[in-house]
């Protein structure tokens, strides 16, 4: 498992073919976009720890599983975007085996806890973890490309669009948390 995730991180696309291939790889698939998206997610929200000095962990909680349900509604999307309009022979579970390798990217986002230790130092983290959203969009693009065995066009089409139906429902979810929270704090603040 570290050597693929090493080859992930050094651009080694051959590794994408591999975990295509390897059915047995599925399960730690997803075992790996829910622990990646937990560490991101833990970064993303540290700053809830200046802010209010709780909710941390359930906000980080909350958008595990937003993140998991984006990541699985984009690899639905891919798969059936490449099977409708340019006939790709790949499966669901295929593209959540290559999609889920190259997610380890999301990792950078952990860097976000540095910004709980001191807000300045996220100027710091905040191009490394641009940067690493850049490279793990890069390895998408890769591990998809593997899976649908289209050309750079297409591949680069259909992950847009799954990329894109996988932030709307990001964003769904976000407004539906948002607006939870809101009612939340209103009941709360009736009592």
């Amino acid at each position: 498992m570290i050597d693929r995730i090493i080859k992930v991180f050094t651009f080694k696309t051959e590794v994408y073919k591999e975990v295509e291939d390897d059915a047995s790889f599925s399960q730690m698939a997803w075992v790996l976009v829910a622990a990646v998206a937990l560490l991101s997610q833990l970064g993303s929200t540290a700053s809830l720890v200046h802010v209010s000095g709780r909710g941390w962990i359930p906000s980080a909680l909350i958008g595990t599983v937003i993140a998991v349900a984006s990541f699985a509604f984009s690899c639905f999307i891919i798969s059936w975007a490449g099977k409708q309009f340019f006939k790709a022979d790949v499966t669901f579970d295929e593209m959540v085996r290559t999609l889920g390798l190259a997610y380890v990217w999301n990792i950078v986002g952990f860097l976000g806890i540095i910004g709980a230790v001191s807000p300045g130092l996220s100027c710091v983290t905040a191009p490394l973890r641009i940067a690493g959203s850049v490279a793990g969009l890069v390895a998408w693009f890769f591990a998809a490309k593997e899976a649908l065995d289209l050309e750079w066009p297409e591949t680069i089409g259909t992950v847009v669009i799954g990329w894109v139906a996988g932030l709307i429902i990001s964003m769904i979810f976000g407004v539906l948390g948002l607006g939870g929270a809101a009612i939340g704090g209103l009941f709360s603040s009736l009592r």
